[in-house]
């Protein structure tokens, strides 16, 4: 071999063999065994598989709510204590309240009496009901409550958790309530919001009262002591303009949300 030419040489088959193993890779890691799923997802997953679910909560698992991506990225743990604000007709709870069944504990929160019979025909017999004194008022807006007190009667949570619910609450409300759960969790705990995007800025109207800024949302909290931890796309939706009430077929099921992780501090 010509030495001027060797050095070349080698780097050709330097770079023929990277290219190569480059190549390789992907189908390495296709063939690599699947990660083992966490104890959580198992959990969740078998909950969502539950006979106590209806159908038409079945389909709105992977579409709209995704709940393994979302309690995942909330950071839910079998062994934590949750608080469930204003659980609605349970869609969460009958999730939340078998992934904690065995190690953790869940209480609901605020319009939960309602769900109270409910529980025992799900099977949910440990899941607590804590509604307090709190009493949510029509405000003379449709749609949005007031609250002249908001009570959680638990103290030293590990999270709490609220769907799709600040929009339905004065600023004020949302105060008290920020500063309430505040209070209820432990050092360290977390809160987890859901709700419909509104245009950062844009005034209520008709149309969008079901919606919430989520940069306001993050102002309210921060000024309530708590740190952003992270936020997710999870929920995001390209083809909602944000224009339209969320109960409007168009978007039905399917409106934007936004996704926030938050922390009380820990104790210094």
């Amino acid at each position: 071999m010509n030495i001027t030419t060797a050095p070349r040489t080698a780097l050709a088959a330097l770079l023929t063999g990277s290219a190569l193993l480059c190549a390789a890779l992907p189908a390495a890691a296709q063939m690599a065994p699947a990660a083992p799923k966490s104890e959580t997802v198992q959990l969740i997953e078998k909950a969502l598989a539950s006979e106590i679910r209806t159908p038409e909560e079945r389909a709105r698992d992977a579409r709209e709510r995704k709940p393994v991506q979302t309690l995942e990225f909330f950071g839910l743990k079998p062994d934590m204590t949750v608080v469930e604000l204003m659980p609605g007709a349970g869609w969460y709870t009958k999730i939340l309240g078998q992934v904690l069944a065995e190690k953790g504990k869940l209480y609901i929160a605020m319009g939960a009496a309602r769900l109270a019979p409910r529980l025992a025909e799900w099977k949910l017999d440990k899941v607590v009901v804590a509604d307090g004194k709190t009493e949510l008022k029509p405000s003379g807006q449709f749609g949005v409550f007031d609250a002249p007190v908001i009570d959680l009667p638990i103290k030293d949570v590990d999270m709490v958790l609220t769907f799709r619910n600040l929009h339905n609450m004065t600023p004020e409300t949302r105060a008290k309530l920020n500063r309430a759960v505040f209070t209820a969790l432990r050092p360290g705990g977390i809160y987890g919001i859901i709700d419909h995007t509104r245009r950062h800025n844009e005034p209520g109207t008709v149309e969008t009262w079901r919606r919430i800024d989520p940069v306001l949302v993050i102002k309210e909290l921060l000024d309530a002591g708590f740190e952003l931890v992270d936020y997710s796309n999870l929920h995001y939706r390209p083809d909602d303009e944000l224009r339209y009430d969320t109960a409007r077929p168009s978007v039905a099921n399917y409106s934007d949300r936004f996704t926030l992780k938050f922390r009380k501090p820990a104790m210094r």
